[in-house]
């Protein structure tokens, strides 16, 4: 038997993101035997889902269960097959939390069932190395921490920068945006010239939703084209709810995920912020065609920034993407598949939005986003 874990990375960082005030709280919802149930099929559906992509179909189901107390979050028995995870997780994490602690205890299954591995360590080296082909977090300590150094350098001058463009004066703040910009930029182009091996981590962004919108898939586009993550829509379970959703999971090295993080919130806030301008610019009185216009924004904001990558290239600084974040992506989505959407780029609604947006500049200030530290139960270490 192996006992285990806390795997978080939702968000992975212990302390604060600089860049994004903390979220509020949800109301308590009251867990009844009905929502335990569809949870647990939930999980069961997780699990088949996971053995596919990551361990090509080759686990044995086990009984899956909720557990109570103990500190853990999660714990594989061999005899009889058995994964058990924290009730109280489900009911307090997000769904990627408990996907993360699955997989974790899906990589121990795989040592024991498949490999026919009895290690003296329940996170020794054939361990580790299964989670590493996997994308998994091999580690029983909880939440992750963020490297120290240049990575933690660069999000303060970044912060720095972007509380300058907050100036009223329109040159100046353009101009500290675009510094902010390059900034991450020369980062991330000196980073790729370095060997030593980068610490990636991952994050889910904003609340899950039953329905991707356009404007949301556009904000994705933003992070992965000019933000230098790698972005898939998940499915989740929304636990308190009993409902399927979507969530935005970015991948990327820590400073990189940090910056998401805020980007993420500040498009969302400012889109809102620009509908209830036109809105009352324009004396609209319902919300027909909000979506339409946030959707605009998300496009403007991205054609502006296409605009600025081609100064950057003209000044020598070419980003040509990062090989081996995108192994790292693949390794944690081997089976990913595109699907292609239709747009309203011909409504006018759109296209007031497309000019919002390329007059937006990204700076520091806004309100509670969508984004915020949550913190993961205590894990007892395995």
């Amino acid at each position: 038997m192996s006992e285990d874990l806390g795997i978080g990375c939702f968000p992975p960082f212990e302390h604060p993101n600089p860049l994004v005030p903390p979220v509020t709280e949800s109301p308590r919802v009251e867990w009844t035997q009905e929502l335990e149930r569809l949870a647990l099929r939930a999980l069961l559906e997780e699990y088949e889902q996971l053995n596919y992509a990551l361990f090509s179909d080759k686990l044995r189901l086990p009984t899956l269960t909720f557990c109570d107390g103990g500190g853990r979050l999660g714990q594989w028995q061999a005899e009889p097959p058995t994964i058990s995870i924290s009730r109280q997780l489900v009911i307090s994490q997000p769904w990627g939390s408990v996907a993360e602690v699955l997989k974790h205890e899906m990589a121990h299954q795989f040592v024991t069932e498949v490999l026919g591995v009895a290690e003296p360590k329940a996170h020794g080296p054939l361990f580790r190395k299964v989670c590493e082909d996997r994308g998994i977090d091999a580690r029983a300590a909880g939440v992750q921490s963020p490297p120290t150094g240049a990575s933690d350098s660069v999000v303060h001058k970044v912060v720095h920068l972007l509380a300058l463009a907050q100036s009223d004066q329109r040159h100046e703040a353009e101009a500290a945006a675009a510094a902010a910009q390059r900034l991450m930029l020369k980062h991330n182009v000196s980073e790729l010239s370095k060997l030593e091996r980068k610490d990636y981590c991952y994050a889910h962004l904003g609340k899950p939703s039953g329905r991707v919108d356009e404007s949301q898939r556009s904000l994705a586009a933003v992070l992965r084209d000019f933000f230098f993550v790698e972005t898939l829509w998940v499915g989740v379970y929304r636990a308190l709810e009993g409902r399927r959703g979507s969530v935005l999971e970015v991948c990327g090295t820590h400073a990189n995920v940090e910056m998401a993080q805020y980007v993420h919130s500040f498009l969302n806030s400012s889109a809102e912020r620009l509908w209830l301008a036109h809105k009352k610019q324009h004396r609209i009185g319902g919300n027909r065609d909000r979506r339409k216009f946030v959707a605009g924004v998300m496009a403007g904001f991205h054609a502006k920034l296409k605009a600025q990558r081609v100064e950057h290239q003209q000044q020598g600084l070419v980003w040509l993407g990062d090989e081996e974040l995108t192994r790292y992506f693949r390794r944690r989505f081997p089976r990913v598949r595109t699907v292609r959407y239709a747009t309203s780029s011909r409504t006018d609604a759109h296209a007031a939005g497309q000019r919002a947006g390329r007059e937006l500049v990204l700076s520091k200030g806004v309100g509670a986003g969508s984004s915020g530290k949550r913190r993961l139960l205590p894990g007892r270490r395995g």
